[in-house]
């Protein structure tokens, strides 16, 4: 028996759920197959967005030879049958799933028929095919990117799957509550529609009966791939940015996937990029806050990892050591350096010892002739970097 989610696949691009963008009227997939000419393409997005189905609905309406494989599942001798087919019907549209797992052997036999437009490769991928997809067939292939279905999606989806399913009854609380709980994948929706119409005795579908199936949110979460870096992104943004209930938003949901090391790796570089000397105590902290939750594991780890983010987020901000050593390796890059001063130089006898001095200063040049004006170091306007540069001043003149 098919799944609903497999059943309710669109035959045209009408029928596709979302990604107005790509399949409305107008638009760039849409135009294609009313022209009647499709181009090698990889779509990409997050899971239950949309996909496949747009494969689906491309084929169907443009009626060519077509067949569907997997990167991952299906070998070499599956893509030559594919490569004998296009060239036996004159074309082929191959839809390959999970295309950034296509090792080179696969790749080396596809290239050259795509080039020759023999094969009309369409790829799909959860990856963000900059980072993921080779730049050989990349370079072959239009990238298209799918958004986040929104609940009103989800919904339509829903109500879709339900009229679907004979006498199947569901009132407006449930599907929302299978909305919620689907995180923008309508085919873990349809799914718990489906599990949900066959555990009931009546065919009908309530909050109680759900919650008995499903009671946890389906968070978009692999460590893998790109919503696990885009969450990353997200908790450092929020704590840059002051944000201490976005900061802890994305802290739970990182907690939810189960990968302290990323949060500890990127709590440490948060410290020191963003935070740096306006709060210089904040490194220590962290790597206590980072000891406690190893030593306590999860679920407790999240106190101590709640309180360090709340106070990086409520912290002051400075990123001039950061931006000043960015400037530093900038110059280097280009070659704007030059020669280490000789006194300065091991067993010099020119130098100048500063402990033999009063605060332990003695006014001389460490940077190379070539940039010995250069300023690298800008203080940030925080208490901390006005207290030690005052000080600096009052000691240097």
């Amino acid at each position: 028996m098919k799944l609903l989610s497999n059943e309710l696949r669109p035959k045209s691009l009408s029928e596709v759920i979302g990604q107005k963008h790509l399949v409305g009227e107008n638009k760039v997939i849409s135009n294609m197959i009313k022209n009647k000419k499709l181009f090698s393409m990889i779509l990409y997005g997050r899971p239950g967005i949309g996909k496949t189905s747009i494969a689906q609905a491309i084929v169907s309406e443009l009626d060519i030879h077509h067949r569907f494989l997997n990167a991952t599942i299906n070998n070499k001798s599956d893509f030559d049958i594919a490569i004998k087919e296009a060239a036996m019907y004159g074309e082929l549209i191959l839809v390959v799933d999970e295309i950034h797992r296509m090792n080179k052997d696969k790749q080396d036999i596809l290239l050259p028929h795509i080039e020759s437009g023999l094969i009309i490769l369409i790829g799909l991928t959860t990856s963000n095919p900059y980072f993921k997809i080779n730049p050989a067939i990349r370079s072959r292939c239009q990238i298209f990117e799918l958004h986040d279905l929104n609940d009103e999606d989800i919904e339509d989806g829903i109500l879709k799957g339900a009229k679907a399913l004979p006498d199947c009854q569901i009132d407006g609380d449930a599907i929302k509550y299978i909305t919620y709980h689907a995180g923008g994948d309508l085919r873990n929706a349809l799914n718990t529609l489906e599990v949900a119409y066959y555990s009931s005795s009546d065919k009908r579908i309530d909050i109680d009966l759900l919650k008995t199936i499903s009671s946890k949110a389906n968070f978009s979460f692999d460590n893998d791939e790109d919503n696990h870096y885009d969450i990353l992104s997200a908790l450092q943004k929020s704590i840059r940015g002051s944000d201490v209930d976005a900061s802890l938003y994305y802290l739970g949901k990182l907690i939810k996937g189960g990968d302290l090391d990323s949060i500890y790796r990127r709590l440490s570089v948060i410290a020191y990029e963003d935070i740096g000397l306006a709060n210089p105590g904040i490194g220590p902290k962290i790597m206590a806050a980072i000891s406690a939750s190893e030593l306590v594991g999860l679920p407790e780890a999240r106190i101590p990892l709640g309180t360090i983010v709340t106070e990086m987020a409520l912290s002051p901000k400075s990123n001039s050591a950061h931006i000043a050593l960015n400037a530093v390796l900038e110059d280097l890059e280009k070659g704007n350096t030059g020669q280490v001063p000789n006194h300065i130089k091991t067993h010099s006898i020119d130098y100048l010892y500063p402990h033999n001095y009063p605060n332990s200063y003695v006014k001389q040049q460490y940077l190379p002739d070539k940039i010995k004006n250069k300023k690298y170091y800008h203080p940030a306007n925080n208490k901390y970097e006005n207290n030690i540069n005052k000080i600096h001043q009052e000691f240097t003149k």
